[in-house]
């Protein structure tokens, strides 16, 4: 949230955060919201622990509709989205995963990219769809994986990819910039 904010403060975002959900009610990302003077609401997901289903999807995408929401970014959620929110949002939800999809999907990318052998990790910015990250990649960024990385130094650097990948996927996105075609995200040139 805070690169995305960043790049709303210096005007190379032409965005605003509207609402900011988490669902870990003492998220630091719930602080960091307030401090921004950002409405900022946790959401109780229970009875489900790994997806967004049943109320509490629905109070989910009522509480964005209330707030005039026309794009969701996911960062750090780590539930499975389903139909009713994809479909309250058609292509207007985002996700940023750390490996370059459709390789090391799922949980700790980066750690599966060490385990694997990989020679190259990083972050990819993608389209959201009924899948585990299988949604249409709209940016990806590329870091190397260096003799004697761990999985702490890995996903540090692929962090500082992250905070820039996703503020550029924006900024394609607010530009109206991007055309799906099926599975492919083609970027359209910037209009004169």
């Amino acid at each position: 949230m805070q690169s995305i904010l960043n790049a709303i403060l210096d005007g190379s975002l032409n965005a605003e955060i509207k609402l900011v959900l988490a669902d870990v009610a003492d998220a630091k990302i719930l602080d960091r919201a307030k401090r921004y003077a950002i409405p900022a609401r946790w959401l109780d997901c229970a009875p489900f622990k790994t997806k967004l289903e049943g109320e509490a999807e629905m109070r989910c995408i009522q509480w964005l509709k209330d707030a005039g929401v026309d794009t969701v970014v996911l960062a750090g959620f780590m539930r499975i989205v389903k139909p009713a929110l994809l479909g309250a949002f058609p292509m207007r939800v985002l996700n940023i995963h750390p490996a370059l999809l459709p390789a090391f999907p799922g949980v700790h990318g980066w750690t599966q990219a060490l385990e694997y052998g990989a020679k190259v990790a990083g972050c990819t910015v993608h389209f959201v769809d009924a899948g585990t990250d299988t949604g249409p990649i709209i940016v990806q960024r590329c870091v190397p994986i260096e003799e004697g990385d761990t999985p702490e130094t890995l996903h540090a650097r692929i962090q500082v990819q992250e905070h820039e990948a996703y503020p550029e996927a924006l900024r394609l996105l607010a530009a109206n910039r991007l055309k799906v075609d099926g599975r492919i995200v083609h970027i359209l040139p910037e209009q004169a």
